[in-house]
């Protein structure tokens, strides 16, 4: 007769650790920062330096005060994510100290406060994105042409200050200035005024296979995220494609609302998510007097997961339904 071993779970189990998931994370977003340096210069690079460098550092010095362990709390690289995905998240020109101020935001009130990693609700650099929006609007919402106005890709000027301006594809669709709108070519590979890790989708694009191919997300959210900004702007007689390349649609969806802390546990969830995330992104973009959603569809949701999670509960093996 054989004998069965009865213990208590989890009794699937790989080789998978926070650090390995983290470093898989910052390699798919390689493409993204190598393009974003290619579009709009050097400066590019320095913001996301200084960027990963605040993080880290908040998150040190917080569990230092705390009498934690600071050498293993930013070892794990998840502070090195926030700092990357908040970078790619802001105007190249974005003054240094504005984007200090947004990494102690994420590290320390959205995500340390809460308990640390695997605590925070929201996604701590769409939280600070929304935060920085709102306490410097004007910095934020200023963008620089990556092409200098001529139409042939430009590095920005060693001091960071680019001579042309220019609104993002969304802006000039919003405002009805159908005539600046870029191709979907150009919006496909970068070359758009946007936020230095959101512009080259091509990129992103690329990050996220590598993603999928080492399991690190699932399609889900992805799929069900871009298809439903797809299907519903053609419902709404809106171009379809050109919604899908313009804005921040592809980083939010591979690298943001793919987040294990803030999406729902089981797939049926996350594919809910992505669905509500492209829902209220349309809707934002559409109604709103802001041309963009992703930021704020994507924390809508976030405040949603716990209520997904219970409505998608699965029933234990031999249980009954509550």
């Amino acid at each position: 007769m054989s004998n069965y071993v009865v213990s208590v779970s989890p009794h699937i189990r790989d080789s998978s650790s926070t650090r390995r998931i983290m470093a898989d994370v910052l390699i798919a977003l390689i493409p993204a920062f190598i393009a974003s340096i290619y579009i709009f210069g050097p400066r590019a690079a320095l913001v996301t330096c200084v960027c990963v460098a605040a993080c880290v550092f908040f998150e040190w010095a917080y569990v230092k005060v705390i009498r934690k362990n600071s050498i293993k709390a930013v070892s794990d690289l998840s502070a090195c994510i926030t700092g990357v995905l908040l970078a790619f998240n802001l105007p190249v020109s974005i003054p240094l100290w504005q984007a200090i101020f947004g990494c102690f935001v994420a590290i320390i009130f959205v995500k340390q406060l809460f308990g640390g990693i695997g605590k925070n609700f929201v996604n701590p650099a769409i939280t600070a994105r929304i935060v920085m929006f709102l306490a410097f609007t004007t910095t934020m919402t200023t963008w620089v042409d990556p092409s200098g106005g001529t139409g042939t890709l430009t590095w920005m000027s060693p001091t960071g200050v680019d001579a042309v301006t220019a609104s993002t594809p969304l802006m000039h669709y919003w405002g009805e200035n159908f005539s600046a709108l870029p191709s979907i070519q150009d919006m496909f590979l970068g070359i758009r005024g946007g936020c230095l890790g959101e512009t080259s989708n091509a990129a992103l694009l690329l990050g996220g296979i590598y993603l999928l191919i080492r399991r690190v997300i699932t399609w889900h959210v992805p799929v069900a995220y871009i298809a439903t900004v797809f299907l519903f702007s053609a419902a709404l007689g809106i171009d379809p494609v050109f919604q899908i390349f313009a804005g921040g649609l592809f980083i939010g969806a591979i690298f943001m609302a793919t987040d294990y802390v803030t999406i729902p546990l089981t797939n049926k969830g996350r594919f809910i998510f992505g669905i509500g995330c492209g829902f209220f992104t349309v809707v934002l973009r559409v109604f709103s007097s802001y041309p963009e959603g992703v930021s704020f569809a994507i924390l809508i949701m976030n405040i949603l997961t716990h209520y997904i999670n219970i409505a998608m509960e699965t029933k234990p093996l031999g249980g009954i339904k509550k």
